[in-house]
């Protein structure tokens, strides 16, 4: 699928969108500008690919809207070569922004077929990032800890394994609540047993499955 210069004006208005709600990270938006997103979503949907709205995704999953993608981005506060967990590898897009804007991605998503596409499409970016197979609510251990995390399915609460692969001074991004609806929290590790938890405004995400998930509920 060609980028061309109608998806990079398309962008460019979608960018300014976001600046207009409030996103001023300049590596966020710079990312967003450079990521072809109607690459990571169905053909059928491609005409939509730069409104900002969520769209769906096969096994019944989401690609979530510009501005979530963007809004939890900034909250990560990332600087370069950073240490980024994902919880939710979805499409892969989230990865790629991040990716895009110098960050060590590692990223699990519970879904085969999901991992599989995923992976596909950010070879073809040439998107050097680690992706795993499996439950993302239990992190990926191997490789913590990690500087930042970001959740991007709604969870019940905040997993302990998440918690626990977080470095000291670290970020996590991660939506909690029920079903309904959730609420974006911020948590930063402060010292070994230290959390300081920000709670801010509403989302709506796909559950999270697994161990610590919705699933186990």
């Amino acid at each position: 699928m060609l980028d061309t210069f109608k998806h990079k004006g398309q962008r460019k208005r979608l960018v300014q969108e976001l600046m207009d709600r409030g996103i001023t990270d300049k590596g966020v938006l710079d990312a967003l500008l450079a990521v072809p997103r109607h690459k990571f979503v169905d053909t059928a949907f491609e005409a939509d690919a730069y409104v900002d709205k969520a769209l769906p995704i096969p096994q019944g999953q989401t690609i979530s809207q510009p501005f979530t993608v963007a809004y939890q981005s900034q909250l990560l506060r990332l600087k370069a070569k950073m240490k980024v967990l994902e919880i939710g590898t979805g499409s892969g897009y989230q990865a790629a922004v991040l990716c895009k804007m110098g960050m060590r991605v590692f990223s699990v998503e519970i879904d085969p077929k999901l991992h599989h596409l995923a992976k596909s499409r950010l070879e073809d970016m040439e998107c050097s990032t680690k992706l795993l197979q499996g439950d993302g609510s239990k992190g990926w251990p191997l490789y913590q800890p990690f500087d930042r995390i970001i959740v991007t399915a709604a969870s019940p609460r905040i997993p302990e394994p998440l918690k626990k692969q977080l470095a000291i001074g670290g970020i996590m991004v991660i939506p909690t609540g029920d079903l309904a609806q959730q609420n974006m929290l911020v948590v930063k590790r402060k010292s070994t047993n230290e959390y300081e938890i920000e709670k801010l405004q509403a989302f709506r995400f796909v559950p999270l499955r697994g161990k610590y998930g919705f699933a186990s509920e």
